[in-house]
């Protein structure tokens, strides 16, 4: 059923130029959205009620975005209840719905495949001695498992000899951390966690007690979105110098991606770029008529992915603002759209557009 997907996850993840990526994504965007149509009604009653036959069109920029916070509204699926092997939610804030998102086994097995191949692209194909900066207690917790325990889930497969930063009340174990180093130090040390996490944690509160680490041999992957640090007017760049400064950490790489698209995220390269890769695409759209942004020009990210096919979110407009910086040609040498987020839509801005939240 996998949408002629077969050839695409042999590609290396940044190699394809504008023009045979599109062929590719079109195609396959196309067919899923046809898929869609026929397998899920609420799906089919919000592309009917489009204005006009887009979802007739292979073109990937034409195809109708469904907003984010729909599947928080709505069970959104397209395969039969017994082909679901797994159900995804959210990181909502709490008295928020979070969204549901429904796997069949190709579609969780092909995120699982995804994320390797891009992942191993920065980290290399070898496992690496890893320490997890959360507690256990994520993953224990069916409540808080959402975003965050799948996401550790998900890195796990990149390392060995895992360790957990942190112990269940959530306090830094720096003499674990620093026996786990020292056994390590002839090799590079995955550090996996979330922005905030690594902030507070990993940073403020083992600086705080007045103790330090030298993380000078690790690679940090980190994600889940800025906006209780942006709160704390902590962005990026405070946060990668910061890092430095205070453990010689160097090698850091943000991702952007959400729990409505796992597997297709996006990675930071060297220049401090989000990429896309050959499985999924980013459009920058104007908020005001939704028309498409060039390059330099912020505006609402939608996001579209080859690998929902249990459900139909591959192409989604969401809540972020952000800003595409070039295509094909970042200094890294990675292929395909390479943009920054810049942070979340307003409330009110989400209010404006409830003209195609109507389903």
């Amino acid at each position: 059923m996998h949408h002629g997907l077969g050839e695409l996850l042999n590609t290396q993840p940044y190699t394809l130029d504008a023009k045979s990526k599109k062929r590719a994504l079109d195609r396959i965007l196309g067919e899923l959205t046809v898929f869609h149509f026929e397998n899920c009604e609420k799906y089919r009653r919000i592309l009917e009620a489009w204005p006009y036959d887009a979802y007739k069109s292979p073109e990937s920029l034409s195809i109708p975005y469904l907003p984010v916070r729909l599947f928080k509204e709505f069970d959104l699926k397209s395969v039969s209840d017994e082909n679901i092997i797994k159900t995804m939610t959210s990181s909502g804030t709490t008295g928020q719905n979070v969204s549901r998102i429904f796997l069949d086994k190709d579609t969780a097995t092909n995120q699982t495949i995804v994320l390797g191949r891009i992942v191993s692209d920065f980290l290399g194909t070898r496992r690496l001695p890893m320490i997890i900066v959360d507690s256990s207690a994520v993953l224990r917790d069916r409540v808080m498992f959402g975003a965050r325990g799948a996401g550790i889930l998900g890195f796990s497969f990149f390392g060995y000899d895992k360790i957990y930063a942190l112990d269940d009340n959530l306090v830094p174990q720096v003499d674990k951390i620093e026996a786990f180093l020292e056994k390590h130090r002839e090799e590079k040390v995955f550090l996996f966690g979330f922005t905030f996490m690594i902030w507070k944690y990993l940073l403020k509160e083992i600086l705080d007690s007045g103790k330090t680490l030298d993380l000078s041999n690790c690679v940090l992957v980190h994600g889940g979105g800025w906006k209780k640090l942006l709160d704390q007017q902590v962005n990026n760049n405070t946060f990668k110098s910061a890092l430095k400064s205070a453990y010689g950490l160097l090698d850091i790489h943000n991702f952007y991606g959400m729990v409505e698209q796992t597997g297709s995220i996006y990675m930071e390269c060297e220049q401090g770029h989000l990429h896309a890769s050959v499985f999924s695409d980013v459009i920058i759209r104007n908020p005001k008529d939704f028309s498409v942004n060039g390059v330099n020009s912020e505006g609402l990210i939608e996001v579209l992915s080859v690998l929902p096919a249990s459900y139909p979110g591959h192409v989604l407009l969401t809540e972020d603002r952000g800003v595409l910086l070039g295509e094909d040609d970042c200094p890294c040498g990675r292929k395909g759209k390479y943009f920054k987020v810049t942070g979340r839509i307003e409330k009110a801005e989400i209010r404006g557009c409830s003209d195609i939240y109507a389903v």
